[in-house]
């Protein structure tokens, strides 16, 4: 062993002399740092912001990042739920916040919108490791403050890159586990070039054979920053993205299937031979490129005024190949072959550009401080789909047929004023307005056969939302360790693609309207830290969930006139020793539709008013625990998430639901310099114990009823999570 590290470490000295003349740039660094501040502050909620909300240090974020991506980081803030549809944290993986699904959190990246502007969704494989680049991260918790893109209606996730670093330096990160998981990522920066110039580069490879059979994920990325620097000035140019390749996991697996194959069984990629032998399609997978772009520009006129503007432009392509076993021809443009049904292997394809500028300003004084600014974004896609092969197919048939073709045009602006003033002394009074403009258009012929016409469905979409969403609130702080705060807030949000083509009603969708109150109080001393927040969460049209999906995997929704979110979330942190933290949070809520009235086809109840049911998704209790022991090099993190029982439809179906489920896991460290001459330069050996106890749960499904020769028929899917696994992290840093 010292024959490997007596080398090494010999290396990272050498380089630490050049460091060190870098290095003794102490100013520069404090005055990079301080400016890179201008690009993030105006979409963040600050100390005396009468916002619910958890910052994650760059070093909290570092520790778990063996290879998961950003919501398994997450996941132990408070009202969080992380899902993974391979069974662990790597490939297809969604959240939850507050009950609110991915489409309704705003997701952004140093300001720039990341969620899809057509499906609201964010694709996490489509930044992969992002979360080696990520700087700080803040959940705000409900409306929060004024943000880019789509609203937040549930909370948000603000995310920065890395800051930029005067001295030269880097680190490699090497990961290996259970289902073969591994990640390598190099990250190299070049320091302070010539007075102004820094270079910083990352690259990442993560793959992952799954939990469930066959669901691999092979992800590689990239990260590239060049900046600028001079006295109050720093220009950025990023740029960010990668590949990925991922089976499909869109088909959950019923409870009698789990009994009768195993937990690690799924239909997806299944089909039958014509002598009825069962096979699984090899490239039944997910496709996608991403290249990101950033050009920031931050500038500091003087200690009261600040500005930054950043321009982005977003290239994705991608498809996913699905082989359908005993397809119905006429679904797929009236093709026949003399046969009703055939075997066949489709393609559904898109290409996106989405490109826009943002801009703001602050103003601080002794008394006030203001931010306000704007943003514009374009955003285009055409989708289409095509068949690579069809059984029997007709003799004119040609691979590459084409059965679909739309196309999306959307803008989206907006325009924001904020102001804390301290009215008194530790008084403030908030005031957040913002106006938001969106103008979404959609047309051609989507993928739905229409049974009524006898052809595919047409798209015709031309809707434009303004929206007003206003934020007021106070916060108070008394004998310095207390704070009060209470706020009300209105947010309003668009619907997405799949609320347009996959509709069940003859009206189109409406926009959502959500009315948030807020108050809590916190307290904050050397050996605690205590928080309380109290929520009610009124909501006009809101759009939940109905537990059916499509055949992309993307739940469906349906506006509900009348529904709120309320509830309390507590938070606890203890330090009672030196070496030892305690901690955790728990949040309480009541999740309802009044006056639920049942508009699902085919439903047992179609067309009743059900009464107060409650929302999909949305457990009771969510809560978490963690012990943080910490001495000299080593550290231990045990932490502990709960979360209750959740409902798949809003009937209140028992035979459509999720149970229970409370999972701990184990993070092991210890790290060690490698040089006597600098401390900086070490390497950290982490093992990761996923799933502690063994516990056999499932974190998401879906669901539905329907009525089958007179009689109600129930059918649950369940996306089943890996037992006790391991990771294990070896990182240098020079």
């Amino acid at each position: 062993m010292k024959r490997f590290f007596l080398p090494l470490a010999a290396i990272f000295c050498s380089s630490a002399v050049s460091a060190q003349i870098v290095g003794s740039q102490s100013d520069d660094s404090m005055r990079l740092y301080q400016l890179q501040q201008v690009e993030v502050i105006s979409t963040r909620a600050t100390g005396d912001t009468p916002v619910a909300y958890t910052d994650l240090s760059r070093e909290e974020i570092a520790r778990g990042n063996y290879g998961y991506d950003v919501p398994y980081l997450l996941e132990m803030t408070p009202s969080f739920v992380a899902t993974s549809g391979s069974g662990i944290g790597i490939g297809s993986i969604s959240m939850r916040l507050r009950g609110t699904e991915a489409q309704r959190l705003n997701v952004t990246a140093n300001g720039v919108p990341m969620n899809n502007p057509d499906s609201h969704e964010m694709y996490w494989y489509d930044t992969p490791d992002f979360v080696s680049s990520t700087g700080s991260v803040q959940v705000q918790r409900g409306a929060g403050v004024s943000t880019n893109g789509t609203g937040a209606f549930g909370g948000a996730v603000n995310m920065t890159t890395a800051p930029l670093s005067t001295r030269f330096g880097g680190d490699a990160s090497f990961s290996y586990g259970s289902y073969r998981t591994n990640k390598q990522a190099l990250h190299v920066g070049s320091g302070l070039m010539g007075g102004h110039w820094i270079v910083d580069g990352r690259l990442s490879h993560i793959s992952s054979d799954g939990y469930a059979d066959r669901t691999f994920t092979k992800l590689y990325s990239y990260m590239f920053q060049t900046g600028y620097f001079s006295n109050n000035t720093v220009v950025k140019l990023l740029s960010f993205g990668g590949k990925v390749r991922t089976y499909l996991t869109y088909d959950g697996v019923t409870k009698a299937d789990m009994e009768k194959y195993g937990r690690r069984y799924h239909t997806s990629g299944q089909y039958y031979d014509s002598e009825g032998n069962l096979h699984y399609y090899d490239d039944e997978t997910d496709n996608y490129l991403q290249i990101n772009n950033q050009l920031l520009v931050s500038h500091r006129f003087s200690d009261r005024w600040s500005m930054n503007v950043t321009g982005y432009y977003t290239y994705g392509y991608g498809f996913y190949k699905q082989y359908k076993d005993d397809a119905w021809l006429a679904g797929y443009d009236n093709l026949t072959s003399g046969s009703e049904v055939s075997d066949l292997i489709r393609e559904k394809i898109m290409r996106n550009h989405f490109g826009g500028v943002n801009a703001s300003a602050a103003y601080t004084a002794r008394k006030l401080s203001l931010w306000f600014g704007g943003s514009w974004s374009y955003y285009t896609c055409p989708h289409w789909g095509e068949l690579d092969w069809v059984e029997n197919a007709p003799a004119n048939f040609q691979p590459g047929y084409r059965w679909y073709d739309n196309d999306v045009d959307k803008q989206d602006a907006n325009l924001f004023v904020r102001a804390d003033w301290e009215v008194a002394n530790n008084l403030h009074l908030f005031g957040d307005l913002q106006y938001r403009y969106v103008s979404y258009k959609a047309w051609g012929v989507n993928d739905n056969y229409d049974w009524n016409t006898g052809q595919m469905q047409p798209i015709d979409v031309d809707e434009r939302y303004h929206f007003v969403n206003p934020h007021v609130g106070l916060s108070y702080s008394f004998k310095e360790q207390h704070r009060v705060y209470a706020s009300f807030a209105v947010a309003q949000k668009e619907p997405t693609r799949n609320d347009f083509t996959d509709r069940f009603t003859e009206e189109n969708p409406t926009s959502e309207r959500l009315y948030d109150w807020e108050a809590g109080y916190q307290f904050s001393h050397s050996i605690a830290q205590i928080g309380v927040n109290f929520y009610y969460m009124q909501y006009k049209d809101q759009l939940v969930k109905t537990g059916l999906i499509n055949d992309a995997g993307d739940a469906l929704n349906i506006n509900v006139p009348d529904s709120y979110r309320r509830g309390v979330e507590l938070t606890a942190s203890f330090f009672p020793l030196r070496w030892l933290s305690v901690g955790g949070n728990a949040t309480y809520s009541g999740n309802a539709i009044r006056d639920y009235v049942d508009l699902m086809p085919d439903s047992p109840t179609y067309g009743q008013n059900l009464g107060k049911m409650k929302i999909a998704y949305s457990p009771d209790w969510i809560a978490g625990l963690y012990l943080d022991f910490h001495v000299k090099g080593f550290s231990a993190l045990l932490t502990t998430r709960y979360v209750g029982k959740q409902y798949f439809s809003n009937t209140e179906n028992e035979a459509l639901s999720l149970d229970a489920y409370c999972v701990s896991n184990l993070n092991l460290a210890y790290e060690m310099p490698l040089c006597r001459r600098n401390p900086s330069r070490t390497v950290r050996f982490g093992l990761a114990i996923y799933n502690l106890f063994d516990a056999a749960y499932c974190n998401n499904g879906y669901g539905y009823s329907v009525m089958e020769d007179g009689k109600q028929a129930d059918y649950a899917y369940y996306y089943p999570q890996a037992p006790t696994h391991l990771l294990f992290n070896v990182t240098f840093r020079f």
